[in-house]
């Protein structure tokens, strides 16, 4: 495995490759969700890169970027017996040369202003801007995401799209604990009471969507949602029905939908969703 700390490693590196390349953008502090974008990212490509990269473009000026857990040698080490071909950790100034203030910027129109990006203003200009710099960097034929930044996702597929961009981007379903939880790196910031709460998030999900499925009106159906939210002691930031498309809002001939939910256990922000067919 190769250990590839600037863009010029990285040239040099991928200038020898022969066959396809999958890259996995990461910000480190991997886990078992991190570690099955892997194995998926083997099965589409002859090599695999993962970027290990936290971008402080995405973070707001009251967010964790000081203390977002940093576990690189951890990382590594797993990355290594996964039979990872390389990880490239570049620096701020690797990515951003001229300094975060003089950077040109990549936006996704509306759908960066909606859901998470309506609670934080610029998130996605730095998600669509760092992936934009590592397709370029890296130059895969393939990248892959996790489902449970479902907006994140849909932003970067349709980045890929617009820009004309040669990477397949594949989503892979979200990993979870036992219990439902989405694992997350934000996790770790949980107390053992916060932690026991946060399965209501994933079980309140499951049960929006048995109701609209069931024929439940959607306004209906979020409202028992929002209240078992509540109740179990979580603050929403927002629980909406989306079109899985685009995340405008749905109407009652939409059939792909997606119910999107931002919940606060404490002071840690979770973020889940699940995927779901409105009947014919």
């Amino acid at each position: 495995m190769q250990l590839l700390k600037s863009l010029e490693e990285l040239r040099a590196w991928r200038k020898q490759q022969r066959g396809t390349l999958a890259l996995v953008p990461t910000m480190g502090n991997l886990h078992r969700g991190h570690l099955r974008l892997v194995e998926t990212a083997k099965d589409y490509a002859d090599q695999v890169v993962v970027s290990i990269f936290v971008n402080p473009m995405q973070f707001g000026a009251n967010e964790d970027l000081d203390s977002y857990p940093r576990t690189f040698d951890a990382d590594c080490h797993a990355l290594a017996e996964l039979g990872v071909n390389a990880i490239f950790a570049p620096t701020v100034e690797d990515v951003y040369p001229r300094g975060l203030a003089q950077q040109t910027i990549v936006e996704v129109p509306v759908i960066s202003d909606l859901l998470c990006g309506a609670s934080r203003p610029g998130h996605f200009l730095g998600v669509a801007t760092v992936v934009t710099k590592l397709f370029n960097m890296v130059q895969p034929d393939v990248a892959v995401f996790g489902e449970k930044d479902f907006q994140q996702l849909q932003v970067i597929r349709l980045m890929t799209h617009d820009l004309s961009m040669p990477v397949d981007v594949i989503g892979i379903p979200t990993e979870r604990a036992d219990d439902g939880l989405a694992l997350s790196s934000r996790n770790g910031y949980l107390s053992t009471e916060e932690r026991r709460k946060a399965p209501v998030i994933f079980k309140t999900l499951q049960d929006i969507a048995k109701r609209i499925r069931s024929g439940e009106s959607d306004a209906a159906a979020l409202a028992e949602g929002y209240a078992s939210i509540e109740q179990a002691g979580l603050r929403i930031d927002y629980l909406e029905l989306r079109r899985r498309e685009d995340l405008l809002q749905a109407d009652a001939d939409d059939k792909e939908l997606v119910v999107l939910v931002a919940a606060f256990a404490g002071k840690t922000r979770l973020i889940d969703n699940l995927q779901f067919d409105r009947p014919s």
